[in-house]
């Protein structure tokens, strides 16, 4: 049996009479677009979070596009973020004109280095985007700070820390906004494509139902200012509901393997994730280091367990961003990284006698590299 590093299968086979109860009741419902599937995920969504609004959209790409331009963010500004993220982040700030400006991360926690960013605020900064990464929250006490000191937004990248938890506060609910991806394989995975932004502010929340909508408010063919087709579809909406009521379920599942690999690994040379104070990680997926990484994975490919990196390629260093100018260097943490870090399986269902599994064949491959 192949290993990979995420799998749905056993977890359909667990919630499947809820989720194709799910699906029944949107068909039969005669609403598939703009009905009370996306209304109900809408409102609970905002109450796990303590927000005012929640507005549902297609992707967690378009939930970042639409949460700057929401926030006035456009042509000729800057976003200050990080390169060690998906790419879809930096794609989202140059989908609305704004220019991409980056800082290095942390080398134990591989999250924004907060330090960092006011050496690089211009001008022509608009907006923070820090991306609360692999499952952990960034420190947004010294950005809030900075946000207030140089009036600008803070918007939360929060596509991989759906629950994460700091000092108290979930993920999404410090910012001016905040946007979620629910990509099938994140913490709280649509079965297709699904995006929101969260925000507590009423103009930004009213903004953001235009954008979504052709920029129309309540009456089709009334543009009030040119938007965007990103709605949420009914389906995925019921069924992200129904998965929002086991969200907490998931986190509790993931930190069980997320110690399991901790008891099972924690004496090898491999560096382990570290958690930051105030932290409280959902494990998104779980990241660990070794300089020997692609000896290590091309050993585990041939135990047919194939396994990831997230990222192999930091954004300032592709093509289609060179025109930013970060040279070779220019991001020294980010760089090493991508050249050591690689995901073991991390999934609720991941099935113990799997995971000691793929815990054998690391400390095996450990040795032979």
């Amino acid at each position: 049996m192949t290993i990979r590093v995420w799998d749905y299968q056993q977890e359909y086979e667990n919630e499947r009479a809820d989720l194709l109860d799910a699906v029944d009741s949107v068909f039969r419902s005669g609403q598939l677009v703009f009905g009370a599937s996306m209304r109900g995920f809408e409102a609970e969504f905002a109450a796990y979070h303590g927000s005012r609004h929640c507005v549902s959209v297609d992707n967690g790409t378009n939930a970042v596009k639409l949460g700057l331009q929401a926030l006035g963010v456009g042509p000729g500004d800057e976003v200050i973020t990080v390169s060690n993220t998906a790419a879809p982040t930096v794609l989202a700030v140059d989908a609305v004109g704004a220019t991409p400006v980056f800082v290095d991360v942390d080398p134990d926690t591989y999250l924004m280095d907060t330090g960092q960013v006011e050496a690089v605020i211009t001008d022509r900064t608009r907006a923070l985007l820090p991306v609360h990464l692999y499952g952990q929250c960034v420190d947004l006490a010294p950005l809030g700070q900075l946000a207030a000191t140089h009036g600008l937004k803070l918007l939360e990248d929060c596509a991989q820390a759906h629950g994460a938890r700091r000092n108290g506060r979930v993920a999404g609910s410090t910012g001016d906004a905040a946007a979620f991806s629910f990509y099938p394989t994140k913490v709280l995975g649509a079965y297709g494509d699904g995006g929101a932004v969260l925000t507590s502010d009423d103009e930004a929340a009213a903004r953001l139902r235009r954008l979504r909508y052709y920029g129309m408010e309540e009456r089709y063919y009334v543009v009030e200012t040119p938007g965007h087709n990103s709605r949420l579809d009914e389906v995925q909406a019921e069924i992200l509901r129904r998965k929002l009521r086991r969200l907490d379920t998931y986190v509790a599942a993931r930190r069980a393997v997320a110690e399991r690999y901790a008891e099972g690994l924690g004496d090898t040379g491999l560096v382990l994730p570290t958690t930051a104070a105030g932290n409280e990680h959902v494990h998104y997926v779980y990241v660990v280091r070794h300089p020997r990484r692609d000896a290590i994975l091309e050993a585990l490919k041939a135990d047919d367990i194939v396994l990831n990196i997230s990222y192999p390629w930091p954004v300032h260093t592709m093509t289609g961003f060179a025109h930013l100018g970060y040279a070779e260097g220019s991001l020294p943490v980010t760089e090493r990284l991508a050249k050591e870090i690689f995901s073991l399986p991390m999934y609720p269902s991941l099935a113990p006698e799997v995971q000691d599994r793929v815990i054998a064949a690391v400390r095996e491959a450990l040795l032979k590299v």
